[in-house]
C-alpha cells in the first residue's frame, strides 16, 4: 500500500555535522571535506539505487558533487551555520525503479525551480533487515541559490519561522500530488494524502513512533514466528491502534455504502417527482388549451347569434309578405 512520508531537516555545524559527509554517505561515494581535511569514503555502502544532481540552468559546475558541497561549506562562516537541507521521501513500492527515479527527479526539479538551489538526489533500496517496501530518497539541497559562478544568497524563506512552515507545507502538498499523479499514470489504485487524519476529517488514531531498537526486535520476532503478536509495549499499542482503526474504517465504509444507497434512492425519487411535475404541467397545458378552444368557440357562437336572429327575422318578414299577396 502506498504510504506518504516527507520530512525536512537541516544539516547544521552546531550539531557537529558536515554536508560533505552527508552527501558522500547518501550517494555512496568518496568525497573530501576541504574545510576539515577529512575524506569520507562510502563507496562500499550497499543499497544506493541511483544518485544524480539537479541544478538551475547555467550552474553546470554544480554537477560535480565534491565541488558542490565544498562550496556549500566554504560559503558559511558561522559556527552554527546551516550548510544543507535534507528532504527524505517515501517512494511508492508499487512503481518500478525507473518510475521511482523519475518521481524523485520531478520533486527535486520543483525544489530547484522554486528556490533556485541545487538538489542532490540519492535513491535508496529497502534495508536488508527492514521492510522490503521501504524505497526512499534523500534529497540534499543547498541553503543558497546557485549561480553560474558559484553559490549566491541564502534562501531565507526556508529559514525564517514566519515563512518556513508554510513553505514546507506547500512542498508536502506538491509531493502528495506528484505521487498520486505517478500512481494514476501507472494504474495503481492507492492514493496518498499529506494531511493529518484530523485535517482529512477522518477519525483514525495515529500510531505511536517506534524507535530503531524496538523496530529491530519486532522484525526479529516476525522472522522467527510469522504472524505472532508484537513483543514490545509500543508494538502492542500500535497493533491495538491499527485494530481500532480497522474497525473504524469498516464502519466508515458501511456508512458510506448506506449513504450512497440512500443517495441513489433519493436521486431516483427526485427524478420521479420531477417527471410527475412535468407530466402535471403538460396535462395542465393541455387542459388550458382545451379551455381556450372552448372559449373561442363560445365567443364565435355569441358573435353568430345576432346574425342568426337577423336571418330569422328576415325570413319571418318575407313569409308575412307572401301571405298578404
Amino acid at each position: 500500500m502506498a504510504i506518504y512520508h516527507l520530512s525536512v531537516k537541516s544539516i547544521s555545524r552546531s550539531a557537529g555535522r558536515s554536508v560533505v559527509a552527508a552527501a558522500a554517505y547518501r550517494a555512496g561515494q568518496e568525497l573530501t571535506d576541504e574545510r576539515q581535511g577529512l575524506t569520507h569514503d562510502y563507496t562500499r555502502k550497499q543499497g544506493v539505487e541511483d544518485a544524480f544532481i539537479v541544478a538551475p540552468d547555467g550552474a553546470d559546475w554544480a554537477q560535480d558533487r565534491n565541488a558542490l558541497w565544498n562550496a556549500a561549506e566554504a560559503a558559511e562562516k558561522r559556527k552554527d551555520a546551516k550548510t544543507g537541507r535534507e528532504y527524505e521521501l517515501a517512494l511508492p513500492a508499487e512503481l518500478d525503479a525507473g518510475a521511482r527515479a523519475a518521481l524523485a527527479r520531478d520533486f527535486a526539479r520543483e525544489l530547484v525551480e522554486r528556490y533556485g538551489v541545487v538538489a542532490d538526489v540519492a535513491i535508496h533500496e529497502p534495508g536488508r533487515e527492514g521492510d522490503n517496501r521501504n524505497h526512499h530518497a534523500h534529497i540534499l539541497t543547498t541553503t543558497r541559490t546557485a549561480e553560474a559562478d558559484g553559490l549566491g544568497t541564502k534562501t531565507r524563506i526556508l529559514d525564517v519561522a514566519s515563512t518556513a512552515s508554510a513553505e514546507i507545507e506547500h512542498m508536502r502538498g506538491v509531493w502528495a500530488r506528484q505521487v498520486n499523479t505517478a500512481l494514476e499514470r501507472h494504474q495503481v489504485e492507492q492514493r496518498v494524502d499529506h494531511r493529518s487524519f484530523e485535517r482529512q476529517g477522518k477519525e483514525q488514531e495515529p500510531t505511536r513512533h517506534v524507535g530503531v531498537s524496538a523496530t529491530a526486535l519486532e522484525r526479529q520476532a516476525a522472522r522467527e514466528i510469522p504472524g505472532r503478536e508484537p513483543v514490545t509495549d509500543l508494538g502492542k499499542q500500535n497493533a491495538e491502534i491499527r485494530e481500532r482503526n480497522r474497525v473504524l474504517e469498516t464502519a466508515r465504509k458501511a456508512v458510506e455504502k448506506t449513504s450512497a444507497l440512500f443517495s441513489g434512492l433519493e436521486k431516483k425519487a427526485r427524478q420521479a417527482v420531477g417527471l410527475a411535475r412535468k407530466i402535471g404541467q403538460r396535462m395542465e397545458q393541455q387542459r388550458e388549451a382545451e379551455r381556450q378552444k372552448q372559449e373561442l368557440a363560445r365567443q364565435a357562437e355569441l358573435e353568430r347569434q345576432p346574425q342568426r336572429q337577423k336571418d330569422v327575422e328576415q325570413a319571418q318578414s318575407r313569409g308575412l309578405s307572401h301571405g298578404r299577396s
